[in-house]
């Protein structure tokens, strides 16, 4: 999966702009539970109040609060007298709390000065105490402590002192807020409007942070869709390039129906799982990590332990579907490719398979590859099925769980609502975090198998490629073709198919090759433009290796014509210009005459317009053959390969086609391959082939008279009268 990765470089700047959206996108989404703590906490239960440090305080209850700490020179450093010189900042506290016409001058006002936020926290520490002392006070009558004696003052004090110490730490802030807002409304202040305002402000902002986070999300599948499609593209490629370069061998390990699957299901399985990638395998580890974080980070951290227990058991979950569910993935694919193969065969075998009344046998060969599949596929999706009911059980007993300890730590205290909803918030974070982690186990597997077969065939070792220092073809030596002492076997094979093969063709000549089935003839011809290697030997053309020169300069002289005329889906006119899409309709019609195509083109309606199916299915044999014979013929080429590629001609077209032909290939190369003596009787040589090995060697005449298996050949085929 990594080596496919490693493509995603072509498109490093859509990623590069997917890592920064998930940052901004895990950011917002992290921040928003901290906005609903404080629209909770500050806004609802505080009245927009958000910690213990008044923003304005009177002088009389200043010094209210200075008689229940030790602390006076810490808490007054920070304020400011009014009536000496204020900042604008200060000015607005002014205005904002007591209003536009408030006139501070008649009495005296202590101003927060502009402090930072840690000094804010420490204040806030310091006057959380005293303010939570003088709470009682405030809320009744808090002259009287003025009208009573010094020895009452210390006892009240004393007492008040005695109650506040065991109050745990968010108890008193609590209380102290509410202290302050009791002094904000003994001092005029609309404290309504103060909420209000709080919870508008800090509202906007969650919905801003909001609207960052849903349009990251929403670039971030745009930007993701871009790569998975450009990566797709980028493996398809290789893959196609890749496989154009196969030998047969490379072919024969790779059937043509897996390498469709590879080409189309499995890089599919990749560009899903790349879509999906950045938005769950990189963006949920981060929310999940950092929320995980903010959770420990919190100073009320009794309930950490549920997500630890979540955790684990989403783990443990996860692990043991992944572990049942892995290999049948494997088995999967190769199912797929199982009925893609038993589908190419019968669609492309009806013609036989309704000569033989074979539907219902086929029926059955494809119901056992379709049930198969079948039953993989339902193993799989019922195992992964059980995932999220069960992954969705643990989720909801951990909110259980959350509230269950939340409620306990709120009713002692310990907690507030708003950080109990934030931790809620944090808590399903994690989960969704890891649930999204478990639902892409679902792809991972699959699409990892689908990238070790794409593996396959991008690294597989071609047998036959060109030298890093390649030679040039001799011109003094034009078209000749030299079998030198050849010896092929086919790979992994024990047994060699061509023995101690020796022949040259010469140019202006046409070599003919003929012997019984098997005997080795196809085999020959395709060694010529090198579809196979000799594994003995030397095989020389224009007096070079074949292995010394490049394979594209080598077919670039080659006209080759196989057994099975093939034909591309597009009309005939395409197919001729095959090997040069610029050539003049003069040269293809030419070529087409040559190959006695021109009878049956004139009577097509649209000419060489005409439209030709895909594998030439709405043509005949005969005329399958010929067009391949004038696409070969336009190419013009040295060498002219014919494996027994007139086999579907009637005897008048034949002749009339061998003898076009002689005249256009007057300076060039023939080889045929025949099965028909009448097409090879006038060669200039013939060569006789039994089991692999050259028996006979010679003209036609020559071989009647000192070979017997050619003889036997040209007797099976005509009688004593034909041939005299």
């Amino acid at each position: 999966m990594l080596k496919l990765l490693k493509n995603l470089k072509q498109s490093y700047k859509y990623v590069l702009i997917v890592v920064v959206l998930l940052i901004v996108q895990a950011w917002s989404d992290l921040t928003l539970p901290d906005f609903t703590s404080k629209i909770v906490n500050n806004g609802i239960q505080s009245g927009g109040i958000e910690n213990a440090v008044p923003k304005i305080i009177s002088k009389e209850y200043m010094d209210l609060l200075l008689l229940f700490t030790d602390e006076d020179d810490k808490i007054l450093d920070n304020y400011m007298i009014n009536g000496s010189v204020m900042t604008a900042k200060q000015d607005n506290i002014i205005t904002k709390y007591l209003g536009k016409d408030a006139n501070p001058e008649k009495e005296t006002i202590y101003i927060l000065r502009d402090i930072d936020k840690k000094t804010n926290q420490e204040l806030s520490k310091t006057m959380s105490d005293p303010l939570t002392k003088i709470s009682s006070i405030i809320s009744q009558d808090e002259s009287m402590i003025e009208n009573i004696s010094e020895e009452q003052k210390s006892l009240i004090i004393e007492k008040i002192n005695q109650a506040v110490s065991h109050m745990e730490d968010s108890i008193k802030e609590q209380a102290a807020i509410s202290t302050v807002r009791n002094l904000y409304k003994k001092m005029g202040v609309n404290t309504d409007k103060l909420q209000n305002e709080y919870i508008l402000k800090e509202g906007f902002l969650m919905l801003l942070i909001t609207l960052v986070s849903i349009s990251s999300a929403i670039l971030i599948m745009l930007f993701s869709s871009k790569v998975a499609a450009k990566l797709g593209q980028t493996l398809r490629e290789k893959v196609f390039s890749k496989v154009l370069k196969f030998s047969k061998k490379e072919l024969v390990e790779f059937s043509t129906a897996s390498l469709i699957t590879r080409s189309t299901n499995d890089i599919q399985q990749i560009q899903q799982m790349i879509t999906m990638l950045f938005r769950t395998v990189v963006y949920a580890p981060i929310v999940g990590a950092f929320g995980f974080v903010k959770v420990l980070n919190n100073s009320q951290n009794t309930m950490t332990w549920v997500v630890g227990v979540a955790i684990m058991a989403i783990v443990f979950i996860v692990g043991t579907l992944f572990i049942i569910a892995l290999p049948k993935f494997k088995k999967l694919q190769d199912l797929i490719d199982r009925l893609n193969l038993v589908s190419r065969e019968i669609l492309t075998g009806l013609p036989v398979i309704r000569a033989f009344n074979k539907e219902k046998y086929e029926e059955k060969r494809f119901d056992v590859a379709n049930t198969d599949l079948m039953k993989t596929n339902i193993f799989v999706n019922k195992a992964m099925s059980m995932m999220m009911p069960l992954l969705m059980f643990i989720m909801n007993s951990t909110m259980i769980l959350i509230i269950w300890s939340g409620s306990h730590a709120v009713d002692q205290g310990v907690l507030q609502v708003g950080d109990m909803m934030a931790f809620i918030q944090y808590m399903m974070q994690i989960l969704i975090s890891f649930l999204v982690i478990s639902s892409i186990s679902i792809m991972l597997p699959r699409a990892s198998i689908s990238a070790k077969r794409i593996n396959e065939v991008i690294d597989m070792d071609i047998s036959i490629k060109d030298k890093d220092k390649t030679k040039k073809f001799n011109p003094k030596k034009k078209g000749l073709v030299e079998f030198k002492n050849v010896s092929f076997r086919y790979p992994d094979a024990d047994v060699e198919v061509l023995t101690d093969i020796n022949f040259t063709a010469k140019p202006g000549e046409t070599t003919a090759i003929i012997g019984s089935t098997g005997s080795g003839k196809s085999t020959i011809v395709n060694l010529i433009p090198r579809f196979y290697d000799v594994t003995s030997g030397e095989l020389r053309i224009d007096g070079v290796n074949v292995k010394d020169v490049k394979q594209k300069d080598l077919r670039d002289i080659i006209g080759f014509v196989p057994q099975k005329g093939i034909l591309f889906s597009g009309t005939i006119e395409s197919n001729i210009k095959y090997s040069n899409s610029k050539m003049s309709d003069k040269d293809m019609e030419n070529a087409a005459k040559i190959a006695q195509a021109t009878e049956f083109i004139q009577t097509k309606e649209k000419k060489y317009k005409e439209h030709i199916a895909q594998g030439g299915s709405n043509v005949s044999g005969g005329q399958k053959q010929r067009l391949s014979i004038a696409r070969a013929i336009a190419k013009d080429p040295e060498i002219f390969v014919f494996d027994d590629s007139f086999s579907a001609l009637d005897f008048k077209t034949d002749t009339a086609l061998r003898t076009a032909l002689k005249e256009k290939t007057e300076n060039k190369t023939v080889i045929i391959v025949a099965q028909r003596i009448s097409t090879i009787m006038n060669a200039e040589q013939i060569i006789v082939l039994e089991e692999g090995k050259v028996v006979g060697q010679g003209t036609h005449e020559e071989l009647m008279k000192n070979n017997e298996t050619y003889k036997q050949i040209v007797l099976s085929q005509l009688s004593e009268e034909e041939l005299s």
